[in-house]
């Protein structure tokens, strides 16, 4: 083996060990985030206009990515379903098939990947400021507890707008696929929302809604900690939103796998 090849092998293997202690640190500041979030939640004062205001900054302003990927992503699965299906003589189960795989599955990851990249980058750019700038020192200066008065109402927000987002989703996409569907001869809007709603049990709601819980927390809390721990100046606060769109992108397409396992475990497959 030639020198440059040994010096490659470290530097490769340097790189790597690199990456895993950053990610490992990382994961253990997320860690204690929350359990200081956990802490602080219902300790009062309770900033009840912090948490309205971050819901409308999360949630409204988001509703509009949300709802144009819910109907087309179920226009594009309505399309593709009813051409499968069709081979088997089997259209008019499109709709049973789209209700399912939207409240299970699209729902819920497409709103978190959407909002995530969207209201993540976000929270991390607008914390990463503060912190560069000292503003984050400024408030630990004043005597008030920078979790408390930025992290806490950034985290309660998240976790009420994605489960309310991720319903909206899966209704708009359900009306949006019938009004696909019925552009063919033989398959009528009111016959495959019905066929939609008739096949989608509480339990498949639920799995979904279960998911959108987990995402929101892993949305706000990574986002939050990367914003805090920004350092650098402005190349640091762009390096921080670059992380949180792809560490919370990543996470929500493991934890998925991981999400659904858990759910038809514990019974969340089955109908009611």
């Amino acid at each position: 083996m030639s020198a440059s090849e040994s010096l490659a092998e470290l530097f490769s293997l340097s790189l790597i060990r690199k990456r895993i202690d950053s990610a490992i640190e990382t994961l253990g500041g997320v860690g204690i985030l929350a359990a200081q979030v956990a802490r602080r939640a219902l300790a009062r004062p309770l900033g009840a206009r912090g948490i309205v205001q971050q819901i409308e900054a999360i949630g409204v302003r988001s509703t509009s990515v949300v709802v144009l990927t819910a109907i087309f992503s179920a226009m594009v699965i309505t399309i593709q379903f009813s051409v499968k299906l069709s081979r088997f003589g089997a259209k008019e189960w499109a709709g049973n098939a789209v209700g399912v795989t939207l409240a299970r599955e699209l729902g819920p990851v497409m709103t978190a990947l959407m909002v995530g990249g969207r209201v993540g980058a976000g929270i991390a750019a607008e914390l990463g400021s503060m912190a560069v700038t000292e503003q984050i020192d400024a408030v630990r200066a004043l005597g008030a507890d920078p979790v408390k008065k930025l992290v806490v109402p950034r985290v309660l927000a998240t976790l009420v707008v994605l489960p309310l987002m991720g319903s909206m989703a899966v209704v708009l996409g359900v009306f949006a696929g019938g009004m696909v569907a019925a552009l063919e001869p033989d398959v009528h809007m009111s016959y495959f929302v019905n066929a939609a709603l008739r096949s989608t049990t509480l339990n498949d709601y639920f799995s979904g809604l279960g998911k959108t819980v987990f995402f929101a927390l892993n949305i706000s809390l990574v986002a939050c900690y990367l914003g805090m721990n920004t350092r650098g100046g402005t190349v640091g606060v762009g390096r921080a939103t670059t992380q949180t769109v792809v560490i919370t992108s990543v996470i929500t397409l493991v934890s998925d796998f991981f999400l659904t396992k858990l759910f038809l475990a514990i019974g969340w497959g089955g109908a009611i």
